[in-house]
């Protein structure tokens, strides 16, 4: 039955067929959503690909594994894996026309993937979303004649804040913090007001704010479908290239810039021996491009049926990869400066990374240059654009997979369903704006993501490439571009990619240091905590394999065949107005 549905679906495309049988021609419908233009699709695919990770975590994991020489096995991750799973999932959801339910999946692999990939979004969805309400209120907080962490003499200012800007022979001890860091301490966060996180304090008010303005406009991109979303990522996804630039012009005219890039990409080429700097660079470009978040699933499933989605993937992902490599020239270019300021090494300066680099680091120096108001309202709203991109790609995965799960219930309801979700996601991050929410946002980051959607995505390779079968999958490849995928892609899906991804899943587990934040160190209770959420959302995927195994009827030998054999169902792909042979 399979193989006369790839007949049919070739024979369209003009591939000949001997098992095609002269039958009477119907007419497929399609009432499913679509790209108005296809310039739509590939900015909101960059959009989510280019998030706040590419200005911060990229640029310090270059510099931390042997700057220029961190591009080697960058690179080769890239080729071997990023690139070749970033296509698949392309390929597999504009084929499918289905989100991370996998609706080409009539067996195990296709619920539990799915219901795995929607609780990560959420939990993703209540920490990310609370950076991006932290950038808002440094964006408020910038609308005034002086900044207001350019100085130690504010109320929530300490007898430790010490400003080695204004004041010349400043002696600084390890007690000293700069105005920068009391102000998204004490001011944003006010986490001196928590002890932890058995004591996390009260909701701060104005964060919540903060997120109810961010969520509003979720809300209202996303209600319509891609035909609103659409449109919004010609702002959002474009905005931050134009403020790249203008930091990047500002920042290469600093005194001391050149510092800055030198420590950047200065090669130390004895790093690439180091296990550390390969497992840094495959686990980079997994989060970066990222694949297995079921985003790209859903993108390109409002795509037509004979869009080029090769060239999409080697597009999109070679803007991602570039803009990462641009963006640690806007960052250590304003290092350089605040090294050639204080009068210290670079390496000195970087010490921050994670939104410490975006909230302390780079705000002190946007400070203490000319025309600091300008630059450090157009940092702010590169920053809300740079996240809003990526929560309109997380949540429209959710979307996506319960509208074509359930199209009976929720296909006439769509902006009632974005509204419950969005509630949703927005009370699910309450506990991420008390005091304590930077020690909340931080377990929800390590724990909440990290290897279950890596793990997630290994079984999405395996479960395509191996049950789904590579020669199935590259004829449905053939079936959209005409044209087989080559050897590459087919050695890279089926066996490099599946390895490339287990390797990252062995080597998180085998280094796991301790976890701190602001000198606060983990307790081992909240550790646990941490792996409790991890597996509440892998722990799906080996439920419903067993859920199915239990109520499939028959003995163990057909079970496993019924659970492990894939259904395929001729797409409908009635976009381009294509009249099909009915299979009998």
């Amino acid at each position: 039955h399979c193989h006369q549905e790839d007949s049919a679906v070739m024979a369209h495309h003009g591939s000949s067929s001997n098992s095609a049988v002269p039958v009477p021609a119907i007419t497929q419908t399609d009432s499913r959503d679509k790209w108005s233009k296809k310039m739509d699709f590939l900015l909101s695919v960059i959009g989510f690909a280019v998030d706040l990770g590419n200005v911060w975590r990229f640029p310090y994991i270059c510099y931390q594994n042997g700057g220029g020489a961190f591009l080697i096995p960058y690179i080769l991750m890239a080729i071997f894996g990023g690139v070749p799973l970033f296509y698949m999932e392309l390929a597999l959801g504009q084929f499918h026309r289905t989100g991370v339910w996998l609706g080409e999946c009539k067996y195990v692999f296709k619920m539990s993937i799915g219901y795995a990939i929607c609780i990560i979004a959420l939990y993703v969805s209540f920490y990310y979303n609370t950076i991006i309400a932290w950038a808002l209120f440094y964006f408020y907080s910038s609308f005034t004649s002086i900044l207001p962490w350019t100085n130690c003499e504010n109320v929530w200012n300490t007898p430790n804040c010490t400003n080695y800007f204004d004041t010349i022979n400043v002696t600084w001890t390890n007690s000293s913090r700069s105005p920068a860091e009391e102000f998204y301490t004490r001011n944003v966060l006010e986490i001196h007001k928590a002890s932890g996180l058995r004591n996390v304090g009260g909701v701060r008010w104005q964060l919540m704010l903060c997120l109810f303005l961010i969520f509003t406009i979720v809300y209202f991109s996303l209600w319509k479908g891609v035909k609103t979303s659409g449109k919004v990522v010609w702002v959002t996804a474009t905005l931050p290239y134009i403020v790249l630039l203008i930091l990047l012009i500002r920042g290469a005219t600093l005194p001391g810039a050149w510092r800055g890039v030198v420590f950047y990409l200065k090669p130390q080429w004895e790093k690439l021996l180091e296990t550390s700097v390969w497992v840094d660079a495959a686990a980079q470009i997994f989060f970066s491009l990222g694949p297995g978040f079921g985003v790209l699933l859903a993108l390109s499933s409002y795509n037509p049926f004979t869009n080029n989605c090769y060239r999409d993937a080697i597009v999109t992902s070679s803007v991602n990869c570039l803009t990462s490599f641009v963006s640690g020239f806007v960052i250590f270019t304003v290092l350089g400066y605040m090294a050639e300021m204080r009068n210290v090494e670079v390496e000195d300066v970087a010490r921050d990374k994670g939104p410490s680099l975006l909230f302390i680091t780079y705000p002190e120096a946007i400070a203490n240059m000319p025309g600091s108001i300008f630059f450090a309202i157009i940092f702010f709203v590169m920053m809300i654009m740079l996240g809003l991109d990526s929560t309109f790609g997380g949540l429209e995965a959710i979307i996506t997979a319960v509208l074509d799960e359930y199209p009976d219930h929720f296909s006439h309801r769509r902006e009632l369903f974005v509204l419950c979700l969005v509630v949703v996601c927005f009370l699910g991050s309450l506990s991420t704006l008390t005091n304590g929410g930077a020690y909340v946002v931080k377990l929800l980051e390590e724990f909440g993501v990290g290897c279950s959607i890596i793990a997630v995505g290994f079984l999405e390779a395996i479960a395509v490439s191996w049950f789904y079968g590579i020669k199935r999958f590259s004829n449905d490849v053939q079936a959209m571009l005409g044209k087989a995928p080559g050897l590459f892609w087919k050695v890279c899906w089926v066996a490099i990619s599946p390895a490339f991804l287990a390797y990252i899943i062995v080597s998180s587990l085998l280094k796991a240091p301790p976890l701190t934040l602001f000198e606060y160190k983990y307790p081992d209770w909240s550790i646990t905590v941490g792996y409790i959420i991890g597996f509440s959302s892998f722990m799906w995927i080996p439920i419903y394999m067993v859920y199915k195994l239990v109520w499939t009827p028959g003995s163990l030998k057909q079970r496993l065949a019924v659970c492990l054999r894939p259904e395929r169902t001729i797409p409908d792909i009635h976009s381009d107005s294509l009249n099909m042979a009915s299979v009998p």
